[in-house]
């Protein structure tokens, strides 16, 4: 982006800065969570409706829950062995900020979306939202814009993000059509500065476009993700097992998978595998 037409841009930039976060919907329509939620077609439950569920570091923002899960290993029935068959756990998720994002937040926000409107995409129709949590950054984006995001992320003068740091999965089964989150982590030496992208999609559909083409260290991080988790990075050189053999059934990171093992023989009794013995609930 050339540094003559930009001025301007940041001008419209700043006086838009009140209107409420970059693909968030506009404040001045009053919405419940539950309404945002079932407007959006989300299977995410809100978090004021779920009691004793964490807000985000704010201390006021309700966090979106994706699952809750009970004992230990994710064994179900008379799996769990530890003793904590009665643990429960919420998994939460922080939901989109608003602005201001505070310190150069902001600005990479805004820059990225003038970037993709030259690019003819618009920011909305790129990025789901824009999350600020813990002090960090994280852009989630549709995965067929992921590859022009990275690009354009790399390339501009005023972002200059050149180093991909890596890609891994995480695999969230109560997150409803989102079950698979493909993670990027960003940095920009130019100017010291650091940022994570991120993209979910289904188990029914795991593909998202391979970012090699933008970031060629990201081969063996996709193969990794791949192997662990299942995602496709469509457009790999050679997308294949880098762990496991090449013949291993299934993707052992996730959270589905069993957790397997070999009876082993103790004083003469058996002590059957992990997900398989008793609960001492």
């Amino acid at each position: 982006m050339s540094d003559a037409n930009r001025p301007e841009k940041d001008a419209a930039a700043a006086a838009k800065a009140g209107a409420g976060a970059v693909g968030t919907p506009d404040p001045s329509t009053p919405q419940t969570a539950t309404e945002a939620a079932h407007e959006a077609g989300s299977q995410h439950v809100p978090t004021q409706e779920v009691a004793g569920v964490p807000t985000g570091p704010d201390g006021r923002t309700p966090l979106d829950v994706v699952d809750v899960r009970t004992g230990m290993f994710g064994a179900a029935g008379s799996g769990d062995t530890s003793g904590y068959g009665g643990l429960v756990k919420t998994v939460a998720m922080p939901p989109a900020s608003e602005r201001p994002y505070g310190g150069w937040f902001d600005e990479v926000v805004d820059i990225l979306a003038e970037v993709l409107d030259e690019a003819g995409v618009a920011f909305d129709d790129a990025i789901e939202k824009v999350v600020v949590d813990r002090g960090e950054l994280t852009l989630f984006v549709r995965r067929e814009h992921v590859v022009l995001v990275c690009r354009s992320l790399r390339d501009d003068q005023d972002l200059r993000f050149e180093l991909g740091l890596g890609v891994s999965g995480v695999h969230y089964p109560g997150d409803v059509g989102r079950e698979l989150h493909a993670v990027y982590h960003l940095c920009s030496v130019t100017h010291g500065r650091r940022l994570r992208l991120e993209v979910a999609v289904p188990d029914a559909d795991p593909h998202i476009p391979s970012s090699t083409s933008v970031y060629p260290g990201h081969d063996w991080h996709e193969r990794e993700t791949f192997d662990f988790f299942g995602i496709v990075f469509d457009g790999h050189p050679g997308l294949a097992r880098i762990e496991m053999p090449d013949d291993w059934p299934g993707h052992p990171q996730r959270k589905d998978y069993p957790l397997g093992g070999i009876p082993v023989e103790y004083k003469g009794a058996q002590v059957p595998p992990p997900d398989q013995r008793r609960a001492y609930n």
